[in-house]
């Protein structure tokens, strides 16, 4: 990777949702507001410096550039357009979420 730029895996599991009142909404149904996705950055370029390989990110998924490799699809974007990151580097009693 070059840059800022980072690759990440689309939770797969993420697609489907659940409402509260237990009916199972599919990733293709339409929303009213957007929804930001989860994905697990799988490797960073150089001047990435808030993400590690292996963190959790939170992204915006109108706004993603898809690639495929070796079958498999991952997203590119900047680490700008990053929203959150979860990480499990950090210290016993913290959150692990940065905004």
């Amino acid at each position: 990777m070059l840059h800022d730029r980072i690759l990440v895996e689309l939770d797969r599991d993420a697609g489907e949702r659940r409402s509260s009142g237990g009916i199972v909404i599919p990733a293709t149904a339409a929303m009213g507001a957007r929804r930001l996705a989860w994905s697990k950055v799988i490797a960073k370029g150089p001047h990435a410096r808030a993400v590690e390989v292996g963190d959790r990110v939170l992204f915006d998924p109108e706004d993603k550039a898809e690639v495929e490799v070796h079958g498999e699809v991952y997203v590119v974007m900047r680490e700008r357009d990053i929203h959150a990151v979860a990480a499990e580097r950090l210290d016993a009693g913290s959150t692990g979420l940065y905004l």
